[in-house]
């Protein structure tokens, strides 16, 4: 069985392509959004792009969006951005892959959501961690996860249900991490890798 890459930039990868909305839809998983970085004042164009890829039977997700505190783009349209993603999501049922960055506050107010929300890249305290997995949230780690003893502390802890392992744009095995995660979590390999697409289909037929 391939290791399941959750979120990763690079098509020859198994797992779900993050999609850009300029990009023709590959015939492999992919999920696709507009990422806070890329909103311009003709949004709502390119949010009809992504309408019409997201329908797609490969599209496993709508994201990576989401909100960041540290770009120069105006945290009310972000807002905007973001919030009319998740009701397209809750309109075709399928899960959210959330990019945030300094603002786990707000991304909490979006808990009541009807579909599953997915934080990707998560490199922050124990304490926001809970506050994420207490309402729902899934949480996917990086490369981060292999060094930092903080984040596997996390990972021992967290149900294994509510997990997921991405290479994001970085350039290392996944294998590699996952390897890492086995031995945190004190589980085998196999069992793993086969939990984490056991995960994915959970969240789809949740969607």
């Amino acid at each position: 069985m391939d290791f399941l890459d959750f979120h990763h930039h690079k098509q020859i990868k198994k797992g779900i392509y993050n999609l850009n909305h300029l990009e023709a839809i590959p015939d492999t998983m992919f999920s696709a959004g507009i990422h806070p970085k890329d909103i311009t004042q003709n949004w709502k164009s390119d949010f009809e792009e992504i309408k019409k890829k997201t329908l797609d039977k490969n599209c496993i997700a709508v994201g990576e969006c989401g909100l960041d505190g540290l770009i120069t783009v105006d945290e009310k349209l972000q807002n905007e951005v973001f919030q009319a993603q998740l009701s397209w999501a809750e309109e075709i049922r399928k899960p959210v892959i959330i990019h945030c960055v300094r603002r786990f506050s707000q991304i909490l107010h979006f808990k009541k959501a009807k579909i599953p929300l997915i934080i990707h890249g998560f490199n922050k305290k124990e304490t926001i961690a809970k506050e994420l997995l207490n309402v729902g949230f899934y949480l996917s780690f990086g490369r981060a996860a292999m060094e930092s003893l903080s984040l596997q502390k996390i990972i021992r802890n967290i149900p294994i249900d509510r997990l997921f392992l991405e290479t994001d744009n970085s350039d290392f095995s996944i294998q590699d991490l996952y390897e890492k995660v086995a031995e945190v979590k004190s589980v085998s390999f196999e069992n793993l890798k086969n939990q984490m697409w056991e995960n994915l289909g959970n969240i789809r037929h949740n969607g």
